[in-house]
């Protein structure tokens, strides 16, 4: 097996019971392990809710170490649309000319720095640098605030000896409300400024709602973007072939996008608590219970995908939920897909082969499932085209 594999540890489960289960945090869970189940309760949010307490829908439970309810992930229709409508717009930039440009600019400045080394750590010298700084762009700030984030390591809420480190979580919760100070000041053309400006059913958003918003923000698309950034680094030191596919035929490259994410699954799943006593493949789930969407179990369906643990790049038909499903769809799947999209184009225009020299892998434990999500450390060399 390839280092850069990422095997299926839910198939069996998945095909003689649909549901897994699990105790997280004295809170049980039923896992939805099918694709179909997956994207059925993920649309059927009467029964399944995200708007509980704040903290519960995610996995592990944040009940622990927020009160802030994350916007507009934790709310449900109407309410999760309206607040989606407003933000929407602005989350959409990566779509710009201008923008796309200046993350190409960042991109190729890092793969740049990478070639010059005689090895590079990807997940804390490659991925978290790269996610970093190209958030500054989705923030409209500064590029040098990218050093401050960096500096909190890989994981905003999770340390070495704590999942749910309460006082690491509150350096960003405490760096965010003087953000939030600082646009009160001096209102500007960033984020911060724009959300206070804004408002929603006939009131200006208040402090907690603008909080909300960014929480998520920083939160949702840290560990994903980088899980995925450096699986794809890993993937193609194992299979130089690919990039030299994406190479001979750039206009894949977009399939090829797709198809890394579905194949990583970069989170592998997220929570809703039930609203009345309910089942999913005959298996009861009370009212005040949670299920989680198990979008990596769902991604790996043999009903749905052809050949689903192997990556094929240009596959044709591939409608995996790894940037969830329905209402729900990340809001940051256009900033997620550029950098990814933009990544393959600079390593086929300038990598011809990237050496894996060690890996450690990064397992995740939920009940009797073990599941690779990525890794705590990988050491690459990359060689020049």
């Amino acid at each position: 097996m390839k280092k850069s594999a990422i095997p299926d540890p839910f198939e069996q489960t998945r095909l003689e019971k649909g549901v897994g289960e699990m105790n997280e945090q004295n809170d049980p869970i039923v896992m939805v392990l099918r694709h179909k189940d997956v994207r059925r309760c993920a649309h059927k949010w009467q029964t399944f809710q995200s708007g509980a307490q704040p903290g519960r829908i995610v996995i592990p439970s944040e009940v622990a170490i927020r009160d802030t309810r994350q916007i507009p992930f934790e709310l449900d229709p109407p309410q999760h649309g309206a607040y989606r409508t407003l933000v929407e717009a602005w989350f959409k930039r990566p779509l710009q000319e201008a923008y796309q440009a200046q993350l190409s600019q960042q991109i190729n400045a890092i793969v740049d720095e990478a070639l010059s080394r005689d090895q590079v750590e990807v997940v804390s010298e490659f991925s978290l640098p790269l996610q970093s700084r190209a958030l500054t762009l989705l923030l409209n700030i500064p590029y040098s605030e990218a050093a401050t984030w960096i500096s909190w390591g890989t994981h905003v809420f999770r340390s070495e000896d704590d999942p749910l480190d309460k006082s690491k979580a509150n350096i960003l919760y405490d760096y965010i409300d003087r953000q939030i100070d600082q646009a009160i000041k001096n209102p500007g053309e960033d984020l911060y400024s724009v959300l206070l400006n804004s408002e929603i059913e006939g009131h200006k958003l208040n402090r907690e709602e603008v909080k909300g918003v960014m929480i998520l923000t920083f939160a949702g698309g840290r560990d994903t973007v980088i899980n995925a950034v450096t699986n794809s680094i890993a993937y193609f030191a194992d299979h130089p072939e690919s990039l030299e596919l994406i190479r001979k035929q750039p206009d894949i490259t977009g399939k090829a996008v797709e198809e890394l994410i579905r194949y990583f699954a970069p989170l592998t799943h997220m929570g809703r608590v039930a609203t009345q006593d309910t089942q999913v493949c005959e298996h009861a789930v009370k009212a005040d219970s949670r299920i989680s969407l198990c979008w990596a179990s769902a991604n790996r369906d043999a009903s749905v995908f052809e050949n689903p643990n192997e990556v094929i790049l240009d596959r044709k038909i591939n409608p995996h939920v790894s940037f969830g499903f329905s209402h729900h769809n990340c809001l940051g799947a256009t900033h997620a897909r550029q950098i990814l999209k933009t990544l393959l184009q600079v390593l086929a225009q300038k990598v011809q082969s990237i050496d894996l020299l060690a890996t450690e892998d990064n397992i995740e434990e939920w009940g009797n499932f073990k599941r690779k999500v990525g890794y705590h450390q990988i050491n690459v060399h990359f060689n020049a085209k």
